[in-house]
């Protein structure tokens, strides 16, 4: 058997070193454009910052390498220019010599993953725009900023804030412009917290403003927005990805409305003796059931696998992926997994969040950090439909947990039950995972009820009343306007300083005494109400 695989880097080579393990005999060739196989994309603008010091790194295996342990012939600087599903060859071209030739196949497989959506700008083909999606974009992009000292960054997904750090970890002026009201793939109020660490770190954001042309001058380049006009030494596209393929579509095989290849839970296309993996097939997505392009390497890799898999005689079906992501911001971790709220709403869910502020391990014992958490869950069920996380140690597995149990089909009730492993210095005996459960149970069960900061300035005075617990010292450094402050230790001594005509709006710093306040409330006959995220998600959703 011979099999052709388009693409060497992540589910490409993934696909073809599992099918050498299942099958000593088959012939088995890689295409890839790049002058890379198997390099990790996701450490390219840590290569570009000198965090990753070098080229090496990068490249977890070589053609050499692939043909001294695995007997695979990976051919670099080669590009698929068609295929003939008929006669089952693929044309190809030599990039460096120019040579065409075709390669005959038994089964293909494409992994061209997805390709930088570069839109018609005015001046986009300038020299001082770069992108950052292959191992040579790398070198180029570092070489330019050891000569700069000011760069833009245009996106603020996951390669935009990546870049913007390591450009500003080598020394240079930053300025990030992003269309979108907030930056990376998070929910509009955990996004805040992300804006302020950046804007702590000495980059200029800007947000809600569309770029419009490009304008290269003599020194530097100008980009040209709705809102000004920028001057730096180089500016760097990261506005997204989309799926490669062309090659796919010119075959006649079956792709989506986005482009994305269509693909059985095989890895099978619409042609039998044709799979694909990776960035540009549509996959499912584990908690919402949507078919999309989720473009994460773990998922890739996984995909590559189940194509080989198949191609070798082994049933293997893919389940779908949870989008579960971090990604590094300075000192901060921001991490989703599932569908965030605005997802949600986008689907019609009929959903509610739980959020808490916790400690990232024993707050006794030394070194304990602060993490911000949201939970989002279907209101019904308790279904978990995915969550969202900004902190420093410990947020990547807080997670992963999550993500596990949305792919899962866990309630929140699970999240209580759950058992974690606790020893002070990792975590507490009840794990901020837990809380979150906690927090969500007791609202399906009616034991709280919650505001969001977002229903703060419709509140009718003539019908609510607003009150800080939180302490005197406390206060001096800002409250909500309007409200009253009444200490919780002091709030059943002054019950009678509370309106019984008005539902009481209470809130604390995180959240957690405010709930207390609540309950106490309730257990004297008020109505009343406590704020989701206290002071805290309030200060930041004024961002």
């Amino acid at each position: 058997m011979k099999v052709v695989i388009i693409g060497g880097v992540a589910a490409g080579a993934s696909a073809a070193a599992r099918l050498r393990r299942l099958s000593e005999d088959a012939e088995i060739i890689i295409v890839e454009r790049s002058g890379y196989i198997s390099y990790a994309n996701c450490g390219l603008p840590y290569y570009v910052g000198g965090v990753i010091e070098s080229k090496a790194s990068l490249t977890l295996q070589t053609p050499e390498s692939f043909w001294s342990r695995f007997r695979i012939e990976a051919r670099v600087n080669t590009e698929a220019i068609s295929i003939d599903r008929k006669e089952k060859t693929v044309h190809l071209r030599d990039l460096l010599s120019g040579k065409e030739y075709t390669e005959s196949y038994d089964k293909l497989i494409l992994a061209p993953g997805a390709e930088a959506i570069i839109p018609p700008f005015p001046g986009i083909g300038s020299g001082r725009i770069y992108r950052l999606r292959h191992t040579e974009d790398a070198f180029i992009l570092r070489d330019a900023a050891l000569k700069a000292r000011k760069a833009i960054v245009i996106g603020g997904g996951f390669i935009g804030l990546e870049t913007a750090e390591n450009l500003r970890h080598m020394g240079l002026d930053v300025m990030i412009i992003q269309l979108l009201d907030h930056v990376s793939n998070l929910s509009f109020d955990m996004a805040q917290i992300i804006h302020e660490e950046i804007r702590k770190n000495g980059i200029d954001l800007h947000l809600e403003e569309g770029v419009k042309s490009f304008e290269e001058k003599d020194d530097c380049i100008s980009v040209i927005t709705d809102k000004g006009s920028y001057d730096a030494d180089f500016a760097v596209l990261a506005i997204g990805v989309r799926p490669d393929s062309k090659l796919a579509k010119d075959a006649g095989l079956e792709t989506d409305r986005r482009g994305s290849i269509i693909v059985s839970n095989t890895m099978r296309t619409s042609d039998e003796d044709i799979y694909a993996a990776g960035d540009a097939v549509s996959i499912r997505n584990a908690v919402s059931g949507e078919m999309g392009m989720i473009a994460l390497a773990g998922p890739a890799n996984k995909e590559g696998r189940i194509a080989a898999d198949n191609i070798a005689g082994y049933e293997s079906h893919y389940r779908g992926a949870s989008g579960v992501s971090a990604m590094k911001v300075f000192s901060l971790t921001a991490a989703s997994a599932g569908i965030t709220e605005e997802n949600a709403k986008r689907l019609g869910l009929d959903y509610d969040v739980a959020i808490t502020y916790q400690a990232d391990h024993a707050s006794y014992y030394p070194g304990s950090q602060m993490m911000m958490l949201k939970l989002i869950y279907e209101k019904t069920t308790g279904r978990i439909l995915g969550g969202e996380a900004v902190g420093r140690n410990g947020t990547d597995k807080r997670i992963d947990r999550i993500s596990m149990a949305a792919a899962m089909g866990m309630t929140v009730e699970d999240l209580v039950d759950l058992d974690f492993a606790y020893a002070p210095p990792y975590s507490s005996a009840k794990d901020p995972v837990n809380i979150l459960g906690y927090i969500a149970s007791n609202k399906m069960k009616g034991i709280l009820e919650e505001f969001r900061a977002e229903d703060i300035p419709s509140l009718d005075p003539d019908s609510s009343m607003l009150v800080d617990l939180r302490t005197e010292e406390e206060v001096r450094g800002g409250m909500i306007e309007g409200a009253v402050n009444i200490p919780l230790d002091s709030l059943r001594d002054s019950l009678d300083k509370l309106d019984r005509s008005k539902t009481i709006y209470v809130y604390c710093r995180s959240g957690q005494r405010s709930y207390i306040g609540y309950r106490i409330l309730k257990g004297h006959g008020f109505r009343a109400k406590s704020l989701s995220g206290g002071y805290l998600m309030y200060s930041y959703s004024r961002h």
